[in-house]
């Protein structure tokens, strides 16, 4: 499964912050950086999906997601010790998605983080790139899926099958081809692997995973992807 990665502008280069202890335990990819060139090399390096920068450090946080903003349009979250209306202005004027005044929930921080980066997610992904079938919605890029407009977590695997049966709307193919499409490439498992995924797809996006309607199994022969959809 594809990990967000948060990069943390901050004083003071550090891994022991509870904030940056919870984003980890949440299973996020965390990297902290003291200089706004640092954030602009993980920005250029595709190691960023979102920045959050403390008001604290010593370059100056405004001036840093002015920088930031000359080259990308992620997202950035201000921390601040201050909460007057005109800090978040200027935060926000200065091209700062949002703010969060310290102390904060750190339940809090990480929906807010979760709600930007949902948004990043379906920025980037074109009309074309949008797959569409019932209630799923499926960005490829982004490796996301939503269904009635709620977010499903799915590892890579997962979302590989459903895009290949998707794409192939009404056409059966039995677990070797499947394997084959999907796992061809590996040296490990096998076809059983396939009913396995099968299965935890199913779960996750079938209304009743006993009765399916999305993902079909044709009996004797193997799965597709229903025309009904």
């Amino acid at each position: 499964m594809k990990m967000d990665k948060i990069v943390m502008l901050m004083r003071e280069q550090s891994g022991e912050t509870l904030a940056v202890l919870y984003l980890i335990k949440k299973k996020y990819d965390v990297a902290t950086v003291t200089s706004v060139q640092d954030a602009l090399t993980k920005i250029e390096k595709k190691e960023a999906d979102i920045i959050i920068i403390d008001n604290e450090i010593e370059e100056g946080a405004l001036k840093a997601c002015r920088s930031i903003r000359m080259v990308s349009e992620i997202p950035i979250l201000f921390i601040g010790s201050r909460e007057t209306v005109a800090d978040k202005v200027e935060a926000l004027e200065a091209g700062g998605d949002d703010y969060i005044t310290k102390p904060y929930d750190l339940t809090e921080f990480e929906a807010r983080i979760k709600a930007h980066l949902r948004r990043k997610g379906k920025q980037e992904a074109s009309p074309e790139q949008v797959l569409r079938a019932g209630d799923l919605e499926i960005y490829p890029e982004a490796y996301q899926l939503f269904k009635n407009g709620s977010e499903i977590s799915l590892y890579a695997k997962e979302l590989q099958l459903l895009l290949f049966l998707l794409q192939n709307k009404g056409r059966v193919f039995s677990a070797e081809q499947i394997y084959s499409q999907i796992w061809g490439t590996e040296k490990f498992g096998d076809v059983k692997t396939v009913a396995v995924h099968v299965r935890n797809l199913r779960k996750k996006i079938e209304d009743n995973p006993r009765n399916p309607t999305y993902i079909e199994t044709v009996r004797g022969f193997g799965y597709k992807f229903s025309q009904k959809m």
